[in-house]
């Protein structure tokens, strides 16, 4: 099937060969939202809520997920994963959690599924631990912002 990468010629799924591509520095960043009560972004920020310290959890899940990403998401080569970073921002006029997520490494294929898949972990990870308090959590705008590394080079998204 012409265009289709991840497609052979009978239209049967197949990971892309990148063993004759050159390692180089790789790097993706991702950021996502997630959005909540304000009484529960205020237990949250006084380290109050029932199952314990939400983004100690957050971060260390972000990191867990992106080094399994190659078992989530199907045709995900398995890279070696340089650096995981996962930084957390409260709004307080929003309340919400901001997540931003930067995976870096040097290999033959990008890290954006890593850094995609460490946010949306992170995410998942807060929501759990509210949703005692707060059954009106919102994951939302989970997005590539910007990448660099290999033949497309840099590309920022915002």
């Amino acid at each position: 099937m012409p265009g289709l990468t991840h497609m052979d010629e009978e239209g049967r799924p197949r990971m892309v060969d990148i063993s004759g591509k050159s390692d180089t520095q790789r790097e993706a960043q991702v950021k996502g939202v997630v959005s909540m009560k304000a009484s529960t972004l205020k237990l949250l920020k006084k380290g109050s809520l029932p199952k314990g310290d939400v983004l100690a959890v957050a971060q260390l899940a972000g990191i867990m997920a992106a080094k399994k990403t190659p078992e989530l998401i199907p045709l995900c080569h398995p890279i070696q994963i340089g650096e995981v970073k996962l930084q957390f921002s409260l709004d307080e006029a929003n309340s919400a959690v901001e997540i931003a997520a930067t995976v870096k490494s040097l290999a033959k294929t990008g890290v954006e599924m890593e850094a995609l898949t460490a946010t949306a972990v992170a995410a998942l990870t807060i929501y759990d631990m509210c949703k005692a308090v707060d059954r009106s959590i919102k994951i939302e705008n989970i997005r590539l912002v910007k990448k660099s590394g290999g033949k497309s080079g840099e590309i920022t998204l915002e």
